[in-house]
C-alpha cells in the first residue's frame, strides 16, 4: 500500500528497515512498555485473566551503522534477535500520528516449536491513508498514533527489527525517523468455539437486535427476517426476496438490492468488545465503497482468517489508538465475509479506512496483499455480493459514479467535491498503492457483478 505523493516521491501505504544492535551478553530485554498505549504488556509481562489475546510493546533503540556515525546521518532503530512471548502479528508505531516514516522497516521472526527464522519481511510504512479524519474525535482525542500496517507471521516466539531512515537523493541528508518508534507484538488468542451454523437462530423482539437500516419491515415475517438474536455468530444468506422482504419494500417495487450473502459476525470471529470504545460513529447513508488489501501478506490459512482479524482489530485499536477496527467489511481468500467494525452491518458506521473519505461510505478489506499476486476469484466474487446487498439497501447503484467531498487527504485538499465510481479503490481517494495494482484491476469485474446481483 505505498501512497505517492504529488512530487512524485513514493510514500507507502504501510513498510521498514534498521541495522540491529549487539546486545551485551546476558542483557535484560527491553521491556519500556508504550506509556500512551493502554493495554499494551512488556515481553515478560500477560494481561488479565480472561482476556483474549495480548499485545507486547518494544522500544527501538537506536542502530547507527559505521557511515552513520561518520557523517553525523540519523540513526536507524533496531532490536537484535531476541526471545519474545508468542505473537503472530507485527507493526511499528511511534507518537505522532501525523508524522510519516519516511524509511523502511523490516522484521524477521522465529518460528514457535521449529526454531527457524524467516527471511527479512517488509513492513509497509506509510499507513497515514488509513485512519479517521481530521477533525474527528477519533483522530484528535489524542491516542492515535503513526503506524506501520501490521504484518501476519504466524505462531512466533523470536523478533528481529531494523528500521532505516529514507535518503532523498546522493547529496541530500537522510530524513529523521520519527519519535518514539516501538516494535508491537500481537498475540489475537484462541479463536471463540465455534457454532455450527444450524444452532444459530434469528429472532425478533431482542433488546438489542440489529434492525436494516433502510425501509419498516411491516409484516411480522419481514420483522423476523430484518431481525438478528444478539450474539448469532453468524448472519446467514439470505435470498433476493427474502433481503426485500426484510427491507420493508412492496412487491411491485424496484429495489435493486443484492441478497444479503452470509456474514460471519463480530462474535463469530472472536472480537473482544471490551478492547473498542463502547459507543457507535453514524454517517447519513452509504454512497460508495473504498476496497482495500489489508498489506499484512498472503501467507495465513482461511481457518486463521479469525486471527488475523483479531490481531488487526486489536493492532488498530491498542497501537494505532483507534476506536476500532477500521474497516467496516473484511473478506479472506476463500470468500468469506466478516463483519468490521461495530455498530451494524445494515447501518452506515463511520469507519477509519480512507483518509478523507470515510464520511457516507463503507471500507472493505480484502485480507491480503494483491500488489504482485492476484486476489483469489472467491474474494473477487464476495466483494461483490457484499456490496450487491449494502449498496443496495441505501440506493446505490455499483456501476454508477458518485460525488463526495473530500474531508482532507494527499490527493483532494479538504472540502474540494469528488466525482468517483461508486465501488472505488483506496488510490482513487488518496495517492496510494491500495488496494494492490492486481486488486484494482478486478474491480470493474466486482462491479459488473455487483449491478447483476442487484438485478441491474
Amino acid at each position: 500500500m505505498r501512497a505517492f505523493l504529488a512530487s512524485s516521491i513514493g510514500v507507502t501505504c504501510v513498510a521498514a528497515l534498521a541495522l540491529p544492535l549487539a546486545a551485551p551478553a546476558g542483557a535484560a530485554p527491553d521491556t519500556a512498555a508504550h506509556p500512551a498505549t493502554a493495554g499494551s504488556v512488556p515481553a515478560e509481562a500477560s494481561e488479565p485473566a480472561g482476556v483474549p489475546g495480548s499485545t507486547q510493546s518494544l522500544a527501538l533503540n537506536p542502530s547507527a551503522t559505521p557511515s552513520e556515525r561518520a557523517t553525523g546521518a540519523p540513526a536507524g532503530r533496531g532490536l537484535p534477535e531476541r526471545d519474545v512471548q508468542p505473537f503472530s502479528l507485527v507493526g511499528v508505531v511511534w507518537d505522532d500520528v501525523d508524522t510519516e516514516l519516511q524509511g523502511t522497516a523490516q522484521v524477521r521472526t522465529r518460528a514457535t516449536g521449529t526454531g527457524r527464522w524467516s527471511d527479512w519481511q517488509d513492513l509497509e510504512t506509510h499507513n497515514a491513508e488509513h485512519s479517521a479524519d481530521a477533525g474527528t474525535a477519533e483522530r484528535d482525542a489524542g491516542a492515535a498514533r503513526g503506524s506501520t500496517a501490521p504484518l501476519w507471521v504466524g505462531a512466533s516466539d523470536g523478533v528481529e527489527v531494523r528500521v532505516r531512515p529514507e535518503t532523498p537523493g546522493p547529496a541530500e541528508a537522510p530524513v529523521p525517523l520519527p519519535a518514539g518508534l516501538r516494535l508491537e507484538l500481537v498475540d489475537p488468542g484462541k479463536d471463540p468455539q465455534q457454532i455450527p451454523d444450524t444452532d444459530l437462530a434469528e429472532s425478533p423482539g431482542t433488546d438489542q437486535a440489529e434492525t436494516y437500516a433502510t425501509g419498516v419491515a411491516g409484516a411480522d415475517r419481514a420483522a423476523s427476517l430484518a431481525t438478528t438474536a444478539l450474539g448469532a455468530s453468524v448472519l446467514p444468506a439470505l435470498s433476493k426476496a427474502e433481503t426485500e422482504e426484510a427491507a420493508g419494500l412492496a412487491p411491485a417495487a424496484k429495489p435493486y438490492i443484492g441478497p444479503r450473502p452470509r456474514i460471519i459476525t463480530r462474535k463469530g470471529w472472536g472480537a473482544d468488545e471490551k478492547l473498542r470504545e463502547s459507543g457507535f460513529a453514524y454517517t447519513k447513508t452509504v454512497k460508495a465503497a473504498f476496497i482495500h488489501h489489508s498489506a499484512t501478506g498472503n501467507n495465513y490459512t482461511c481457518s486463521q482468517a479469525p486471527s488475523v482479524l483479531r490481531g488487526i482489530y486489536r493492532y488498530h485499536v491498542k497501537s494505532s489508538g483507534w476506536r476500532d477496527i477500521g474497516y467496516n467489511f473484511a473478506v479472506d481468500k476463500c470468500g468469506n465475509i466478516y463483519e468490521g467494525r461495530a455498530g451494524g452491518v445494515t447501518k452506515a458506521v463511520m469507519g477509519a479506512h480512507t483518509l478523507g473519505f470515510n464520511t457516507n461510505t463503507m471500507g472493505i478489506a480484502v485480507l491480503g496483499t494483491f500488489s504482485s499476486s492476484n486476489p483469489p476469484a472467491a474474494a473477487v466474487t464476495a466483494v461483490s455480493k457484499l456490496t450487491a446487498w449494502k449498496l443496495g439497501l441505501f440506493g446505490a447503484n455499483p456501476k454508477g459514479k458518485v460525488t463526495l467531498t473530500s474531508g482532507g487527504s494527499n490527493k483532494y485538499k479538504k472540502g474540494k467535491k469528488v466525482k468517483l465510481n461508486v465501488i472505488s479503490g483506496h488510490r482513487d481517494g488518496f495517492a496510494t498503492e491500495c488496494p494492490g495494482a492486481r486488486l484494482y484491476k478486478k474491480l470493474g469485474t466486482a462491479r459488473t457483478a455487483s449491478a447483476r446481483l442487484q438485478g441491474r
